[in-house]
């Protein structure tokens, strides 16, 4: 029978793993709430269009 208490106690965590977590976290990732920042901001400077979407206001 597997005794839980000492497998947990061998227990090291994968390099890869640790390796992989670490890259993770050092990424700049645009989150949701970057993203709606910019397409605000493009949507500020971009030409307003009129409300049939035929021409520029």
């Amino acid at each position: 029978m597997i005794n839980f208490e000492e497998e947990i106690k061998k227990f090291r965590p994968s390099l890869e793993i640790e390796d992989a977590e670490e890259l993770i976290h050092n990424q700049d990732l645009d989150d949701m709430a970057d993203i709606l920042v910019k397409m605000m901001k493009e949507a500020e400077t971009a030409p307003k269009k009129s409300k049939n979407g035929r021409g520029t206001i």
